[in-house]
């Protein structure tokens, strides 16, 4: 069964009050699991790709902070407070430290 037949099925189909809650229950469990997951595959340090929700754009940086609910990322454009689920692990070496844009002589911040 695809996403498609799974969402026809729950839009159009006749389900009671307690089976949709069982339904939104399970996936908000799965959806919990896969962020404890993607926590446990970051480290400090790690540079990470997300969407930003704001511009639209794709947002590189590095981590900077890993607690219980977001994850803290070093931009060129400032700190981010991101849920883990909206992260992607960045693995190509040949990517560049989003900061180094940053850091030159004559800046007010040096990380």
């Amino acid at each position: 069964m695809d996403i498609k037949q799974v969402n026809s099925a729950i839009m159009f189909g006749t389900w009671t009050d307690l089976e949709l809650r069982s339904m939104i229950d399970a996936i908000k469990w799965n959806r919990a699991q896969l962020q404890k997951q993607i926590k446990r595959s970051l480290a400090l340090g790690d540079n990470v790709n997300f969407t930003s929700h704001k511009t639209g754009k794709n947002v590189t940086g590095v981590v900077t902070k890993i607690a219980i609910k977001y994850i803290t990322v070093r931009t060129v454009n400032g700190l981010w407070k991101v849920p883990a689920n909206m992260l992607t692990l960045v693995e190509d070496e040949k990517e560049a430290d989003p900061m180094d844009d940053f850091n030159y002589v004559g800046s007010r911040h040096h990380y």
